[in-house]
């Protein structure tokens, strides 16, 4: 259910300093800090809370129960040279938690328009999510993680603090990229990745485990881990072997199904035009 700010003056009653657009709408049991602001058709879904100082623009919808911290801008336009002022949108899900001066900004046209964001994520303070990029479900970005233009995040990824990602890059599910980390390279999911240049350390064992990954899931993807990125085998023998040993493992095969997208694509980032 949604209150519309051009139907009803409750709003105005309910919300005291705070700037709601005619188009807007609002759900149930929706708290809005003070100096908040939401913008042309802008939605806020029901049992949301936005605290003081939060600014919703440029078509941004949220899903319900998402918290917002203060100095959060949502929808801006993006920082593309490209831009010419078309409408774009930024879609977010449910449960997240973004917290103070995150910044997430709306898609491009040539990015298919929409900047998305799925559920139960954790952005911590002052991270930024440029035009275009896909993050998935249960992923938690430390302070002042960056994100480039088109990146996609699968769902249940990590971050250290202060990692920043080149445009185009795909990080795989349940991947850990750590703390300063300079990615300018897909990341295989299920691994450990750290440095500058990145490099790939080692399985994510603490998030699998965590995670409630299988004893045997995780001998699996350790022994990918030795033949893929440890042994000097050649890739397709590697892989060969591994699919021999382990093919029956979902994981497996999604690891082995991302490294061959990667390699196909340009510059190791399989979405690079």
């Amino acid at each position: 259910m949604f209150w519309s700010s051009r139907k009803t003056e409750e709003l105005s009653f309910r919300y005291e300093n705070v700037y709601i657009h005619p188009t807007a709408e609002i759900g149930v049991d929706v708290e809005l800090g003070p100096f908040t602001y939401i913008g042309p058709n802008c939605r806020v879904g029901d049992a949301s809370r936005l605290h003081n100082n939060v600014t919703l623009v440029g078509n941004t919808s949220l899903g319900e129960g998402n918290e917002v911290f203060p100095g959060a801008v949502l929808g801006a336009i993006p920082q593309d040279k490209k831009y010419q002022g078309e409408e774009t949108w930024v879609q977010i899900g449910n449960r997240n938690v973004i917290r103070e001066c995150v910044t997430v900004n709306s898609g491009t046209l040539q990015g298919g328009g929409v900047t998305q964001i799925g559920s139960r994520n954790l952005l911590m303070a002052s991270c930024h999510i440029a035009h275009d990029c896909v993050l998935g479900d249960d992923i938690t970005m430390a302070n002042n993680v960056l994100l480039g233009g088109h990146v996609r995040v699968e769902s249940h990824a990590s971050f250290g603090g202060l990692a920043a990602v080149h445009h185009f890059v795909t990080v795989g599910q349940y991947a850990f990229v750590g703390g300063l980390a300079r990615v300018t390279q897909d990341v295989p999911p299920f691994m450990l990745v750290e440095g500058n240049p990145v490099r790939i350390w080692s399985m994510n064992k603490v998030g699998l485990k965590r995670s409630g990954v299988s004893p045997l899931t995780l001998k699996a993807l350790k022994e990918a881990h030795r033949i893929l990125f440890r042994s000097r085998m050649p890739r397709k023998e590697g892989v060969e072997a591994l699919l021999e040993v382990h093919g029956e493992v979902p994981e497996v095969r999604a690891l082995v199904d991302f490294m061959a997208s990667t390699e196909a694509g340009n510059q190791g980032r399989s979405r690079q035009p």
